[in-house]
């Protein structure tokens, strides 16, 4: 028995060096918009061996896995103080979640978790379960994260087991080690989800992006992600939230949307990833896109591309919840270079790299949803004329674009 652990312990604890140490390539050719990867970043084979299996041969002879992990997604993201961390959603086999800081030296590889996940403090009203952390820094100084928290619904009939009430759990760090936790956001809404803080003051209050629900699950009348104003973390309160990107009929976000991360600062403006929902046969598809508000008015929309920007694609469209490209997260380098990390399927999270000019230019020289599928049309032979025009003459080409504002 003795010959039997040790030989498993050595073959787990090679395997578990081999993924973490294995290098990321970028797939091939891409978009020109962004560029993906050919392995997930974090997936539920990463947790410690430490956290799943019990080492003591005199307690555990058949090294079994104690605590399994079932998935390992939807991760806020920081660089701090020169290390690229993701702080991911962890979620056992008994589906509970939980959250943990994974670190990377370049942002797309070599992912390990720090040696124990976070010990998230609770309210007086204690969560069931806890996820989907947006990390902001913010220029108070703080880290804060903003969470889902989720309860049993007190209102479910009896034999109810699965209505629930999601609200904004918010905690703030400064190493993201050891947490403050505050009271859960206060709004209008039934239920909140999807809430993130803007990372600067907007008249001099603090500025949440919200989404707010009519119930757990559907959005309802309250479709769309919100905006409101606080004056304080500590209490936050935001009295009335209004809408600054809307659910539409027959787009990649005519059931509900909501913000991923906290936006990026441009010279154009502010850089927004989010998230869209439709429903399909197959049940409900989540895709990602971006938009860009004003610098001044941060809840002032000034464009918007038609479609989606990531959607999931292959063995990404296969998992606990399939057909889903969910992102909280992203990071902003010195260089440009933009992270974007996003899970597929409720399952594993990977990462996309961009930069702020190709972001930007994609935002603002891709032609918006017009709603029908004639204007789809005259995009496309829109393009074809630009293109001809070019060729024919690369001059007088150049001055036509084809969404029609001059280059």
């Amino acid at each position: 028995m003795g010959n039997n652990f040790r030989h498993r312990q050595h073959d787990l604890q090679a395997q578990h060096a081999a993924l973490l140490n294995r290098s990321n390539k970028k797939q091939p050719l891409g978009n020109g918009i962004y560029d993906r990867y050919q392995y997930p970043v974090l997936t539920a084979q990463h947790a410690p061996l430490t956290w799943r299996y019990d080492l003591n041969p005199a307690t555990n002879p058949f090294l079994m896995e104690r605590l399994g992990i079932n998935a390992v997604f939807n991760a806020g993201a920081i660089k701090h103080e020169g290390r690229y961390l993701l702080v991911a959603r962890v979620e056992g086999l008994d589906r509970k979640s939980f959250f943990a800081v994974a670190e990377s030296p370049n942002g797309i590889d070599n992912f390990e978790f720090w040696e124990r996940p976070i010990t998230m403090p609770e309210t007086a009203e204690p969560d069931t379960n806890v996820y989907d952390m947006r990390v902001t820094q913010h220029e108070d100084g703080w880290i804060y994260g903003l969470f889902c928290t989720e309860r049993k619904d007190p209102a479910a009939r009896p034999g109810d087991e699965s209505s629930a009430v999601a609200q904004c759990g918010i905690a703030r760090t400064n190493d993201l080690i050891t947490w403050e936790r505050l009271p859960d956001l206060k709004t209008p809404s039934a239920q909140q989800r999807n809430v993130v803080l803007h990372p600067e003051f907007v008249e001099g209050k603090y500025a949440l992006y919200t989404r707010p629900q009519d119930s757990f699950i559907e959005a309802g009348a309250g479709g769309g992600i919100g905006f409101g104003l606080t004056d304080s973390m500590e209490n936050a309160v935001v009295s009335r939230e209004w809408i600054v990107d809307g659910k539409q009929y027959h787009t990649v976000y005519e059931s509900k949307n909501g913000q991923g991360p906290a936006p990026i600062k441009t010279e154009k403006g502010w850089l927004h990833l989010a998230h869209g929902v439709r429903n399909t046969a197959a049940g409900l598809r989540y895709v990602l896109y971006l938009f860009l508000t004003d610098l001044a008015q941060p809840d002032k929309l000034l464009r918007k591309p038609g479609g989606y920007f990531i959607a999931p694609e292959g063995e990404e469209r296969v998992g606990d919840v399939s057909n889903v490209a969910f992102s909280n997260g992203w990071i902003l380098d010195d260089n440009g270079t933009v992270f974007i990390y996003y899970a597929s399927s409720d399952t594993r999270t990977h990462v996309a790299t961009s930069t702020v000019e190709q972001l930007v230019d994609y935002v603002l020289h891709t032609p918006a949803d017009e709603f029908s599928s004639a204007a789809s049309v005259r995009h496309i032979n829109a393009l074809i004329d630009a293109n001809q025009a070019f060729a024919e003459d690369p001059k007088a080409g150049m001055k036509l674009s084809y969404n029609g504002v001059g280059a």
